[in-house]
């Protein structure tokens, strides 16, 4: 906006100080893997639920019902760790996946390394 000379009108500037919602905290997030190429906490979760499930079937949904987050699923076929196994024609939008070889190794070399730690 400007006034009759062409020179824009001044709006004063509010700062009000802003309570912290939450303490920060330092360090790595609780999200991510100890170590770059392994699965994280979510990730490892999940499939290690296909271990048990013929043909390593990956679940669809957490044990509380809720979705597995499609970010996980994703990001753990890009890693090479579950492969798509067949399109749901009922819902498209849902990736049926399975295990793979190369998960298999991922959760063998997590387990093996944690036993290290004790």
């Amino acid at each position: 906006m400007t006034n009759k000379s062409g020179a824009p009108i001044p709006f004063p500037l509010r700062r009000k100080p802003v309570p912290e919602i939450a303490p920060r905290r330092r360090g790595r997030p609780a999200g991510l893997a100890e170590n770059p190429g392994e699965p994280t906490p979510a990730q490892r979760d999940w499939l290690a639920r296909g271990l048990t499930q013929a043909g390593g079937k990956l679940p669809l949904f957490l044990d509380d019902g809720r979705r597995v987050d499609p970010r996980t699923i994703r990001s753990c076929m890009e890693q090479g760790w579950a492969e798509p196994w067949f399109a749901n024609p009922l819902k498209p939008d849902w990736l049926v996946c399975r295990l793979t070889q190369a998960g298999r190794d991922a959760l063998a070399l997590d387990d093996a390394s944690g036993d290290d730690m004790t």
